[in-house]
């Protein structure tokens, strides 16, 4: 019983995890190579450390407290709504929404801009990897 509801796990957590298109993976691997440069203790991407960035809230660019939560709620299957704008933000799931996470353009401009949103300051390849690994295992 135990052997079949191990194996079963396994599937459905690699079910849940979106594949990525060559580019994005190339992307990725790109992330990779430069967090290495960043710390010769970098062993890959953390869903964990992904979900503290994502959640963690500091003094936006504007000077209020934010995080990304703000904008793209707890539940990323649902439409957000940005904090600047008011503008609604389709869901950040790439399984309800399968257009995200699959233009590298667009990821990397997302990244730099709402890192600096939240943060004031462009995220290292480290926290950009974290938060896409949080994103697509959440």
């Amino acid at each position: 019983m135990r052997k079949t509801l191990l194996v079963l796990f396994i599937a459905v957590s690699f079910m849940e995890a979106k594949e990525l298109n060559t580019q994005m993976q190339e992307y990725m691997n790109t992330l990779k190579a430069e967090a290495k440069q960043e710390s010769q203790n970098f062993t890959g991407f953390d869903y964990a450390r992904g979900e503290k960035i994502f959640t963690t809230e500091a003094i936006g660019k504007k000077g209020k407290l934010i995080s990304c939560v703000s904008c793209h709620t707890n539940d990323l299957s649902k439409s957000g709504m940005n904090e600047h704008t008011n503008k609604v933000i389709e869901p950040l799931s790439p399984t309800t929404n399968p257009q995200r996470l699959t233009d590298v353009k667009e990821v990397t401009k997302w990244l730099r801009r709402n890192f600096k949103d939240v943060y004031n300051r462009e995220g290292t390849a480290t926290e950009k990897g974290d938060v896409l690994t949080y994103i697509l295992n959440k």
